[in-house]
C-alpha cells in the first residue's frame, strides 16, 4: 500500500494519468501507478515545502531556510533552482511554476495529495460525529489513518521538514485517540488493550492514552490492571516531570476504585449506522393454509398481550410429535409481532434429538442478532445470560424457543423483564418451569382437520370426495403433520383421487393403531411417505438414518450406499422432494431428528440382510479413515503414520492441495466424529481408534478439542471392555496426546505410560515411539529434565527403527527445547535445525511451522534475537493459514519472549497480549499462566510495574493450583516489589 487514495479517473483517451503525491510516510509521487524519481532527500525536502504550502507560493529564501536553516552551503539558491528544474522534469511543467522569484505547486487534483485525502476524511468524521453517526465517524477516522504509511516526511533532512513532521505525528496521535475513544464506546474495548499497550510504550508521557487503557482494561474485567496503569502513571510523571496525572486521569482512577456502574457501559450507541437498534426478526414464516386451533390462539394471545404489565409471560405448548406446536407458536407469534416493536427471535433447540442445542450457543446467536459485538460476548453461560438480560431490559422483545429438551435448557434463554415474553414447545410438560403458562396440545377436531386437508388438496378435489375425505383424516387420526403429509402427496399427484389416498390408508391397520399411541404415531405417520418410495429410495432413507451425525455430505451419503455421487445426489434429492430429507446447504443433507427415528426402526425392519446396517456404516467409517488419512499424507509427506493404520475398503476423497484438505476435515469434524463414536464396538473399534488417530490435528488446533477427547475416552473405554490390547493402546496414545495439548499434563502423564505398556505388550511399535514423545513432553513440562531426556532420546530411537524419518522429527525439536532449558543453547540449535530440516526435506509444511519454533525459540537463548524472530514469525505465518490456534498462540508468546530478551518491551506486549486472546478457552491452565508470566514481564519492561504484578500474581495461582514447578519463578519476581 502506498498510502494514497485511490480516486475514480476521468480522463479521454491519451490523456496522461494524474499526478498523486505522499507525505504521509516517505514523500513519493506516481503517475496513475507508476512511481516517479522524486531525487535526493533534499531534492524530495523541496517537493514536500512545496506540497505543505498548498498551492501557496515559496520564495526562494524561504525555501533555503526550510532547507538548510541558518547555516545554508554556498551554492544554496543554486541547488535549489537545480532541484526545482529535476523536479520539473520529473513532473508535468505545468505543475512546478516559477513565480515572483519562487516556486509553487499547482494544478493538483483534489485527492492528489495524501494528506489532503486525510484531512478531507478527518473532517468528515468530525462531521458524522456532530450528527451522532458515531459507526460513519469511526469510518473516516479508520480511513484517515490509514493514509499513514510509516513516519511522515520519514527522512528528509532540514527544520522545516523536522517541524511539518512532528505535527504530522501528533495530528495522527490525535485521530488515533479520537478512533480508540470510538472504539471503547461502541465496545470493543478487549481488541483495544493490545494496541493501546503498544502506544504507552511508544509514548509513556500521554496521558489520554494512558486514561484510555485504563477504561479499556476495566471493561474487559482487568480492574486491577486498570488500577496499576495509574500507579504506574503517577510514578512516572512524578520521575520524569515532577507533577501529578491530570485530573481527568485522577477521576477515572476513583471511579474504577468505587466500581462506578456508568463505566461498565460504552456511552455511546451501539456502532450501527442509524440510531435506531437492531430489531431482530427471527421468526420463521407462517404456513398459509394455517387452519383451526381458534381457542388456542385467543388464549396464548392473550397471555402474550399481558405481557406489558408483566415480569415476564412465558407459554409453554406441550404435545406429541407432529401435533403442530410449531405451527400454532409460529402462526400466534406472528400475530403479536406488533405488541413486541422491538423484534423478535426464534431458535430450534433441537431437544429431541441426541444433541440438543447447548444454552450458551444459543445465547451467543441471540445476543449478535441483538447487536452485541462478538469481542463483547462472554465466555460462560451464566455471564451470557446476565448480559442477554441486560440488552433485553427496556425493549419489548418476544422470544420463540422451539422444541426445547427440558425446562433446564430453557430458563437460561428466557428474557426476566417486563415486556418480554416467551413461547415454548417442547415434547414434555415443563411443570418445573416456575411462572409458566401450560398449554397442552391436542389433536385437531375432524372439522378442522378436515379444513386443513382441503386447503392444501384444493376445494375441487375435496367437495366431490368428501366421505372419502373425513376417511383419509380420521385415518391420519388428525394429526397435523401425519394430515399435512398425506395430502401434500396427493396434491403433487394429479392422477391420484381422495379415494385412491383413502384406501392406501384404510389398508395400514396397524399404522392407524401407531397414531394414537405417543411417539409412534410420528412413526406411522411417515411410514405413509416411506411406503411410495421406489426401492432405491427407500433403501438410501433407511441407510442414511443409521449416521449418528448431524448431517451428511454428498460424498460421505455415497459412501454409505456404496453407490457413484452421481446416482447418489439423485436418490437424495428426490428424498428431498419427499420432505423425508433436507437439504441443509448445497452437497449436505440431514433428516429432522424424528423423521431419524424413523429411518432407523425402518432399516431395523426392512433392511435384508441385516448384516448391510453394519456394513453400510463401515463403509461411513471407511470414508472418514480413508480420507482424513488422506489429508494427514498431504500435510505430513513421508510420515509413516499411514501405513500403521487400519486397511479400508472404501476409498476416500482426494485433494489438489492442503488448503482442500484442510477445509474438508474441518467441517467434517463434527460427523467424523460422530462416527467415530458410533463405531465403538468390536467389529469396528479399531479402525474407529485410527480415524481418530489420523485426524489429530482436530485436538492439536484446539478447534475440537473437547469433543474429540471425549470421543477419545469412550473408545479407550470400549478397547478396554473388549479386552483388545492394541486397540486400547492405541486409544490411550490418542487420549493422552488430546489431554497434552488441553494442558491436563498428570491425567495425560498415566495416559501414556498406559499406551507405552500397551504398545509394547501388543507389539505395536508406532504408538509406543508417539507415548515416549508424549511423556518426555510431559515430563519438560513438569520440570522433571532426566526423565524427560530419557523418553525423547528413547522416542528418537523407536521412531528411527520403524523407519518413521518424519517421525523423529518431532522428539528431535522436543529434545532441542529441553537442551534450552537445561542451558545447552548451541546443542539445542543443532537439534532444532535437525528437526527442521528433516520437515523440509520431506516436504512438510505445518510441521517446518513446529520446527521453526523450537529452532526460534534455540537462537533466542544465543542471542541471536533477529534470527529468532525470523523462524518464530515465518512460524506463525505457517501456524495462522492452517488454523492452528494452539501453536498460533504459543507462538507470539515465543515472540514476545524474543522481544524481552531483545530489550523490546513494547512489541513483547503486544505480542503476549495478542497471545492471551488467542489462546482464550484452549491449550490450559499451565499455558495462561505462562503467557501472563510472559506478559508481566513485557509491562514491566514498559514501566506498567502495577500490571506486570497483576498478571503475575493470576499465573502464581495458576501454578501453585496445578503444582507447577513455574510458581517459585514467580514467586521470585513479585519478591523484590513486595519486599519494597
Amino acid at each position: 500500500m502506498d498510502g494514497v487514495p485511490r480516486m475514480p479517473e476521468r480522463r479521454g483517451p491519451g490523456a496522461p494519468a494524474p499526478l498523486r503525491f505522499g507525505v504521509l510516510g516517505p514523500v513519493r509521487a506516481w503517475r496513475g501507478e507508476e512511481p516517479l524519481p522524486t531525487g535526493s532527500p533534499q531534492q524530495r525536502a523541496l517537493l514536500a515545502a512545496l506540497l505543505l504550502r498548498e498551492g501557496r507560493t515559496a520564495t526562494a529564501s524561504e525555501l533555503i531556510d526550510a532547507l538548510w536553516g541558518e547555516e545554508p552551503p554556498h551554492q544554496a539558491l543554486a541547488a535549489v533552482r537545480t532541484y526545482a528544474s529535476r523536479l520539473r522534469k520529473a513532473l508535468d511543467p505545468d505543475i512546478l511554476v516559477s513565480e515572483s522569484g519562487g516556486y509553487a505547486v499547482r494544478g493538483l487534483g483534489e485527492d492528489a495529495l495524501d494528506l489532503a485525502a486525510a484531512q478531507a476524511l478527518a473532517a468528515a468524521a468530525d462531521k458524522a460525529r456532530a450528527a451522532g453517526d458515531l459507526g460513519r465517524t469511526r469510518e473516516a477516522l479508520r480511513g484517515a489513518l490509514a493514509l499513514w504509511d510509516g513516519e511522515p516526511l520519514a527522512g528528509l533532512p532540514g527544520p522545516y521538514a523536522e517541524a511539518q513532521r512532528a505535527r504530522l505525528e501528533e495530528w495522527r496521535l490525535q485521530l488515533l485517540e479520537a478512533r480508540l475513544d470510538l472504539d471503547l464506546e461502541q465496545g470493543c474495548h478487549a481488541e483495544a488493550v493490545s494496541e493501546l499497550t503498544a502506544l504507552t510504550a511508544a509514548h509513556p508521557l500521554r496521558e489520554r492514552l494512558r486514561e484510555l487503557l485504563m477504561l479499556a482494561l476495566y471493561r474487559s474485567g482487568r480492574q486491577a490492571e486498570a488500577l496499576a496503569v495509574y500507579a504506574d502513571t503517577h510514578r512516572l510523571l512524578a520521575d520524569e516531570l515532577g507533577v501529578d496525572p491530570r485530573p481527568e486521569l485522577r477521576d477515572l482512577q476513583q471511579r474504577i476504585l468505587q466500581a462506578d456502574p456508568a463505566l461498565a457501559e460504552p456511552s455511546a450507541p451501539p456502532p450501527e449506522p442509524t440510531a435506531a437498534p437492531v430489531r431482530p426478526a427471527q421468526l420463521p414464516a407462517t404456513v398459509p393454509d394455517f387452519t383451526g386451533r381458534a381457542a388456542f390462539v385467543v388464549e396464548l394471545s392473550e397471555v402474550l398481550a399481558s405481557a406489558d404489565g408483566r415480569v415476564m409471560a412465558v407459554s409453554a405448548l406441550a404435545g406429541i410429535g407432529g401435533v403442530g406446536k410449531t405451527t400454532l407458536a409460529v402462526h400466534v407469534a406472528h400475530q403479536a409481532r406488533s405488541a413486541f416493536p422491538d423484534g423478535q427471535l426464534y431458535v430450534d433447540l433441537q431437544g429431541a434429538g441426541s444433541r440438543a442445542a447447548e444454552p450458551e450457543t444459543v445465547l451467543g446467536s441471540f445476543l449478535r442478532a441483538l447487536g452485541t459485538a462478538d469481542s463483547a460476548i462472554p465466555d460462560s453461560l451464566e455471564e451470557r445470560a446476565a448480559l442477554y438480560r441486560s440488552v433485553l431490559d427496556g425493549r419489548r422483545v418476544l422470544v420463540l424457543l422451539d422444541n426445547a429438551r427440558d425446562a433446564a435448557q430453557v430458563r437460561p434463554l428466557l428474557p426476566g423483564t417486563e415486556g418480554c415474553a416467551a413461547l415454548v414447545t417442547s415434547r414434555v410438560r415443563m411443570v418445573d418451569l416456575a411462572g409458566a403458562h401450560l398449554v397442552d396440545l391436542d389433536v385437531m377436531s375432524p372439522e378442522e382437520a378436515l379444513s386443513l386437508f382441503t386447503k392444501i388438496v384444493g376445494e375441487e378435489r375435496v367437495s366431490s370426495e368428501r366421505e372419502a375425505a373425513l376417511d383419509v383424516v380420521a385415518a391420519c387420526g388428525f394429526l397435523p403433520l401425519a394430515i399435512r403429509i398425506a395430502a401434500s402427496r396427493l396434491a403433487s399427484r394429479r392422477t391420484w383421487t381422495v379415494s385412491v389416498l383413502a384406501a392406501k390408508l384404510a389398508d395400514e391397520r396397524r399404522r392407524l393403531d401407531e397414531l394414537q399411541a405417543g411417539d409412534l404415531a410420528v412413526k406411522a405417520t411417515f411410514e405413509l411417505g416411506y411406503g411410495q418410495l421406489e426401492p432405491a429410495q427407500a433403501r438410501a432413507f433407511r441407510l442414511l438414518g443409521l449416521a449418528d451425525g448431524p448431517d451428511i455430505s454428498l460424498a460421505a451419503a455415497a459412501a454409505v450406499l456404496d453407490l457413484p455421487v452421481e446416482d447418489t445426489e439423485d436418490l437424495l434429492e428426490s428424498l428431498v422432494d419427499t420432505s423425508l430429507l433436507e437439504s441443509a446447504a448445497p452437497g449436505r443433507y440431514r433428516f429432522h431428528d424424528l423423521v431419524r427415528l424413523y429411518a432407523r426402526a425402518c432399516a431395523e425392519r426392512d433392511e435384508h440382510p441385516p448384516s448391510e446396517r453394519d456394513a453400510a456404516v463401515s463403509r461411513l467409517l471407511d470414508f472418514y479413515l480413508a480420507t482424513a488419512a488422506g489429508v494427514y499424507a498431504i500435510e505430513r509427506p513421508g510420515d509413516r503414520l499411514v501405513d500403521h493404520l487400519q486397511p479400508t475398503r472404501t476409498p476416500g476423497l482426494a485433494f489438489a492441495d492442503r488448503q482442500a484438505a484442510w477445509d474438508w476435515l474441518y467441517s467434517e469434524a463434527v460427523p467424523l466424529l460422530a462416527c467415530a463414536r458410533q463405531a465403538a464396538r468390536h467389529a469396528t473399534l479399531r479402525r474407529a481408534v485410527d480415524l481418530l488417530w489420523a485426524s489429530v490435528d482436530l485436538a492439536e488446533s484446539g478447534a475440537h478439542a473437547k469433543e474429540y477427547e471425549a470421543v477419545a475416552t469412550a473408545l479407550r473405554e470400549a478397547a478396554h471392555a473388549a479386552g483388545d490390547v492394541r486397540t486400547e493402546g492405541r486409544a490411550s496414545v490418542v487420549l493422552s496426546n488430546a489431554r497434552l495439548f488441553s494442558g491436563a499434563f498428570e491425567p495425560a502423564r498415566r495416559e501414556a505410560q498406559e499406551a507405552f505398556q500397551l504398545a509394547e505388550a501388543a507389539d505395536d511399535p508406532l504408538p509406543s515411539c508417539w507415548a515416549a514423545n508424549i511423556l518426555g513432553s510431559i515430563a519438560f513440562y513438569q520440570n522433571r529434565h532426566t526423565d524427560a531426556e530419557t523418553y525423547f532420546s528413547q522416542a528418537i530411537e523407536k521412531f528411527r527403527d520403524c523407519g518413521d524419518v518424519a517421525g523423529s522429527a518431532s522428539p528431535l525439536c522436543n529434545l532441542s527445547r529441553l537442551h534450552l532449558a537445561t542451558g545447552r543453547a548451541d546443542t539445542a540449535v543443532a537439534l532444532a535445525r535437525q528437526g527442521t530440516d528433516i520437515y523440509q526435506t520431506l516436504g512438510h509444511t505445518l510441521r517446518v511451522a513446529n520446527g521453526r519454533y523450537a529452532l526460534g525459540m534455540a537462537l533466542g537463548k544465543t542471542g541471536d534475537h533477529d534470527a529468532a524472530a525470523e523462524q518464530l514469525t515465518e512460524a506463525l505465518r505457517i501456524f495462522q493459514a492452517s488454523r492452528q490456534r494452539l501453536w498460533e498462540g504459543m507462538t507470539l508468546c515465543r515472540l514476545a519472549e524474543v522481544d524481552i530478551a531483545a530489550r523490546r518491551p513494547a512489541p513483547a506486549a503486544t505480542n503476549a497480549e495478542l497471545a492471551l486472546t488467542v489462546l482464550r478457552g484452549i491449550g490450559g491452565e499451565w499455558r495462561r499462566g505462562h503467557v501472563l508470566t510472559v506478559l508481566g514481564k513485557a509491562l514491566d519492561g514498559i514501566g506498567h510495574s502495577g500490571r506486570a504484578q497483576v498478571c503475575w500474581r493470576e499465573a502464581l495461582v495458576i501454578y501453585e493450583k496445578l503444582g507447577s514447578p513455574e510458581a517459585a519463578e514467580v514467586s521470585g519476581l513479585l519478591t523484590p516489589v513486595t519486599a519494597a
